[in-house]
């Protein structure tokens, strides 16, 4: 049996940034991947090809055309899902080989197949075929991700049924599509698939969606999703589905139901730790597959660490790598990263896109803090004007008493990267009165922040 310092199971986001960590710093890595490429679910089947998905929508669909020049583009009726993503294939390699290639440079060996613990110490990789071989570890790392949450009583065998991970194994553009969920995933599918001229039917248990977004965010995004003519049900609990002839039909508690020809379930997801036989190491998950974990990312068993998807919320590719490098660090006693930072940043890749990063309107009003807000709106911006964006808003929230900056939330073209001037000013404790001071391109969407500053200067001079 061979002995490593670190083993890593599962190499997504949270695996190869462990595993390289570890790595650059002299220690002996050994990584599992139970697929025959590493990459997860960030490059293999939600984060990259969703993605992917989206930017093909936009661009074939002539989204941004219609917008800007009022041109009448319209998709091909022989489009197919394939074809709509032929590029996905390309790209999925190639982020997969960046993987291999980033493991490979730094001296770690890659094991493919199916972990699981034979005691604290030892881990036994299954590859599929009969073989097996065991390798030990003085710190484990569980990086083993999350997959689709499937409810009995809806029959995910039926062609016409599908959860987040297989839907863009679709061969044709349905259509009509119901989504059952209108959480991140079930937001960014029904816009991307509204783009492409699906009727889509969004249905959600609860009264309103994203409510960790500011209220201002979700009413923009609500109305942006209705001008595409996505049905929007929400305080809509189901409870049935079933195939009736070429429909599926989504029946409610209240008497109403909804049919369409496709259907895709997004309402959750669940940690994939089932296979990893926790018991032998006296690791019990929660109900849903989730492992706890302190503030180093150990389990109740100290040199066996957990992070990423495994562990729960926020469960982000971007959160997931930080927290698996902090991991590393703790476990090895390397000193320059000890913790994930408090304000963490998210991006929501519907049309438009959607991001956030600190405290909301509601969030100050709960803690009592007196805040001010500024606006700058993309149809006063010369920018947002030539990219044909008239819904984005950019929105400041600043604390009165300090002047600092303490939220920032942005919808519209380039809002995933916009947040980030942002997150700088608040990451160094900075003002509002920055934006004024600094220069910004023009004509820029970074303008917006000087624009929503002076806004913001103007709502500071008045009473709270």
């Amino acid at each position: 049996m061979d002995s490593y310092d670190l083993v890593v199971i599962g190499v997504g986001p949270a695996g190869e940034k462990a595993a390289a960590q570890a790595a650059y710093f002299g220690k002996r890595v050994v990584v599992i991947e139970r697929e025959a490429e590493p990459g997860g679910a960030g490059a293999r089947t939600g984060t990259v090809p969703s993605k992917t998905l989206r930017e093909t929508a936009m661009y074939l669909s002539g989204y941004r055309s219609r917008e800007m020049y009022g041109v009448a583009v319209e998709l091909e009726a022989t489009a197919t899902l394939p074809r709509l993503m032929s590029r996905k294939a390309a790209i999925v390699a190639s982020e997969s080989k960046r993987i291999r290639d980033n493991l490979e440079r730094h001296g770690v060996t890659f094991l493919r197949g199916v972990g699981r613990f034979v005691d604290a110490h030892t881990v036994e990789v299954s590859n599929g075929e009969g073989g097996t071989q065991r390798v030990g570890g003085s710190v484990i790392l569980i990086a083993t991700g999350s997959r689709p949450a499937r409810p009995a009583g809806i029959d995910f065998n039926d062609a016409r049924i599908h959860d987040s991970d297989e839907i863009l194994n679709l061969e044709d553009l349905p259509a009509t599509m119901t989504i059952l969920g209108a959480g991140v995933i079930g937001c960014e599918y029904a816009c991307m698939f509204a783009a492409l001229g699906v009727k889509v039917s969004l249905v959600d248990s609860r009264a309103s969606l994203l409510s960790f977004l500011d209220y201002e965010m979700v009413e923009q995004l609500v109305a942006s999703m209705r001008r595409m003519d996505i049905e929007v049900m929400l305080a809509r609990r189901w409870k049935g589905v079933a195939r009736e002839g070429e429909r599926v039909v989504t029946r409610f508690e209240d008497g109403g139901d909804v049919a369409s020809g496709q259907l895709l379930y997004a309402a959750g997801r669940e940690g994939r730790t089932e296979e990893l036989n926790l018991g032998a190491v006296g690791i019990v998950p929660d109900k849903r597959g989730y492992l706890a974990v302190n503030a180093r990312y150990q389990t109740v068993v100290p040199h066996i660490l957990a992070a990423g998807d495994a562990i729960g919320f926020p469960a982000l590719a971007a959160t997931s790598m930080e927290q698996a490098r902090v991991a590393v660090c703790h476990a090895f006693g390397f000193e320059y990263k000890r913790s994930v930072a408090d304000l963490l940043p998210y991006g929501i890749y519907t049309i438009p896109e959607v991001s956030a990063l600190g405290e909301t309107e509601d969030s100050c009003r709960l803690e009592g803090i007196r805040y001010a807000v500024g606006r700058a709106y993309y149809a006063e911006n010369a920018r947002g004007k030539i990219a044909g964006d008239n819904e984005g808003l950019l929105k400041l929230i600043v604390d009165r008493g300090t002047r600092k900056l303490i939220g920032v939330h942005v919808i519209g073209e380039r809002a995933t990267e916009l947040v980030h001037i942002g997150q700088a000013v608040i990451h160094l404790d900075g003002t509002v009165d920055a934006f004024i001071e600094m220069v910004f391109n023009f004509p820029s969407l970074a303008e917006a922040y000087k624009y929503a500053a002076y806004d913001c200067l103007g709502e500071l001079a008045k009473a709270p």
